[in-house]
C-alpha cells in the first residue's frame, strides 16, 4: 500500500497509478505500534472504492485483534461492495507490542495456532453456510446469520501466513492461498528468522504445507511470498524508507543467496528469478518490495516474456 503522506485524495490518487501501472493487488498489514497508520479493512475499502480493477488484500491482520464472525462480516460486505475484490489475510499474531499496547493477553504459540484454527473454521462457514453456529474451546457463535451473501464463490479467498510447523500445517489444510514466512521463534526480527529464509528452508516449507494439505484431502493451496530486499541494478535506488526486515535481510544477503527473499539484478535478470523461483517452489502470488517503479519494471519484463511466449506459440505449425 502506498504510505499516507496527505489527505484522502492524494492517497487514492496513488492507489489508482499503483492499478495503472499493472499491479493485481494491494495489500495493507496490520499494527497499532511502530508508526502503523492505516486500519487495514477501512483503507482497503477505500482502496476499492477508488480503483476499479484492483484488488485488496489485508497482509495480514493478527486473528487476536479481531471477532472472526465480525471479521468474515466485514470481508463479505466489502466483497459485495467491491464486486469480489477482496481476500483476506490472516496470521496467528507475533507482535507482542500490539498486544500490550490494546491490553490483550498475548498467549502462548499452541494457543495463539489453536485460536487461529478456530477463527479459520467460523470465518469459513460464515462464506460457505446461510447461518454460522459454532462452539470450540476460545469462540461461541450462536445461530449468526452469515450477511451479505458473498459475491466470491466459494468464498473470497482466505490466505494464512506461515513459518512454523504447526502453522504451516495448519495453513496447508485450511487456506487458499498460504503466505510463506520466516518461523517468528523469538517474535522478533533477528538473526535466527532471517536464517529460516534461505533457498533449503523455503523448500522445506513448501514440502510441508503441500503434505498438509494432500493429508487433509484437498489439493494444494497457491503460495505467496515477499521478496524483502529488492535491487532493481538498471534503475535509481529508490529513496523509500527500508523496513526492518529488509534491513535484518540485507546485512545477511550472502546467508541468502538463491533465495527469493533476495532479489538483485537488472528488471529482466529479477523476472528471470522470478520465473525460476516459480517453477522450483511454485510460488506464483508476489510482493516486490516498497519500491512500485522498481516492480512494475519487474512486472513490464515479465509480461513482455508472456507476450513473446505467446507469439511462439501462435506462430509454431499445427
Amino acid at each position: 500500500m502506498p504510505r499516507l503522506r496527505g489527505d484522502g485524495d492524494s492517497w487514492a490518487t496513488e492507489v489508482r497509478r499503483i492499478e495503472s501501472m499493472g499491479f493485481d493487488t494491494v495489500s495493507v498489514s496490520e499494527h497499532v505500534t511502530r508508526g502503523w497508520q492505516l486500519s487495514p479493512l477501512m483503507a482497503m475499502a477505500y482502496a476499492a472504492a477508488s480503483t476499479s480493477r484492483l484488488r485488496v488484500l489485508s497482509l495480514a491482520v493478527p486473528n487476536d485483534l479481531h471477532h472472526p464472525a465480525l471479521l468474515a462480516k466485514d470481508i463479505a460486505t466489502l466483497d459485495v461492495l467491491s464486486g469480489g475484490r477482496v481476500a483476506l489475510g490472516i496470521g496467528a499474531g507475533w507482535q507482542e507490542g500490539d498486544y500490550a499496547t490494546l491490553g490483550i493477553p498475548f498467549h502462548n504459540v499452541g494457543t495463539r495456532i489453536a485460536r487461529l484454527s478456530e477463527a479459520l473454521e467460523v470465518i469459513r462457514r460464515y462464506f460457505t453456510t446461510d447461518t454460522v453456529d459454532f462452539t470450540g474451546e476460545h469462540y461461541r457463535i450462536d445461530r449468526m446469520e452469515a450477511l451479505p451473501r458473498c459475491v466470491q464463490r466459494p468464498s473470497p479467498p482466505i490466505l494464512v501466513g506461515a513459518g512454523g510447523p504447526r502453522m504451516l500445517d495448519l495453513a496447508g489444510r485450511t487456506a487458499d492461498i498460504v503466505g510463506l514466512h520466516a518461523r517468528m521463534k523469538n517474535n522478533a526480527i533477528d538473526d535466527d528468522t532471517v536464517a529460516d529464509l534461505t533457498a533449503g528452508r523455503i523448500a522445506q516449507k513448501v514440502t510441508r504445507v503441500r503434505t498438509a494439505a494432500a493429508s487433509a484431502g484437498r489439493p494444494p493451496p497457491a503460495l505467496q511470498f515477499s521478496c524483502y530486499h529488492v535491487d532493481v541494478t538498471d534503475l535509481p535506488s529508490p529513496s523509500t524508507r527500508q523496513s526492518s526486515w529488509t534491513a535484518r535481510v540485507q546485512a545477511h544477503t550472502e546467508l541468502l543467496t538463491g533465495s527469493p527473499a533476495v532479489l538483485t539484478g537488472t528488471a529482466a535478470e529479477c523476472a528471470d528469478h522470478l520465473r525460476e523461483w516459480r517453477d522450483r517452489f511454485g510460488i506464483t502470488y508476489w510482493n516486490l518490495g516498497r519500491s512500485d517503479g522498481a516492480a512494475a519494471r519487474i512486472i513490464e519484463q515479465l509480461d513482455r516474456s508472456n507476450e513473446l511466449a505467446s507469439s511462439i506459440r501462435r506462430t509454431e505449425p499445427a
